[in-house]
């Protein structure tokens, strides 16, 4: 089977002229090119940069606390690694993921695995002493408790 490139038609239809249709196969074509040249490196999918993947986040901040939750399906506990820094939690771990089924025909085997990092600005009035992780589902839970502002207070300055 031959394989005929589109690449150096330039216009389609008569005299010229470019439709809707043309541009789009246009975009395909460079979509292909790009794709022939880095495979999944030029696309930017939802979720994944550069090929590496980050967990999804939601933070919640109440009165008293704030609540991070962070989706890390299929990742054990273990292989997660959960740290506050100042005013940044730091979240990192690595996915490891197999799979095998071998039958009567064929065998299929697929392995993925990758690591992560993620940080997350914090506010600074948080008292990092008391922090509650849990995990659940595929879900780590994190529970922060805020610490009572200091105020303001005047300083004396003293002539010599």
């Amino acid at each position: 089977m031959n394989l005929i490139p589109w690449r150096g038609k330039q216009h389609d239809g008569a005299g010229g002229e470019s439709s809707p249709l043309v541009a789009l196969r246009h975009e395909m074509d460079r979509l292909f090119d790009t794709f022939v040249r880095e495979p999944f490196g030029a696309l930017d999918w939802p979720g994944w940069s550069q090929g590496a993947w980050a967990p999804a986040v939601d933070i919640a901040e109440t009165e008293n606390d704030v609540t991070v939750r962070v989706e890390v399906p299929g990742i054990d506990p273990k292989d997660l690694d959960v740290r506050v820094t100042g005013n940044q939690l730091v979240l990192s771990g690595e996915k490891k993921e197999s799979s095998e089924e071998k039958c009567k025909n064929y065998y299929h085997s697929e392995s993925r695995y990758g690591s992560f990092c993620r940080n997350v600005p914090l506010p600074e009035v948080l008292d990092t002493e008391y922090v509650e992780a849990e995990y659940a589902h595929g879900v780590v839970t994190l529970r922060l408790k805020k610490t009572q502002p200091t105020p303001a207070k005047r300083i004396e300055v003293k002539v010599k």
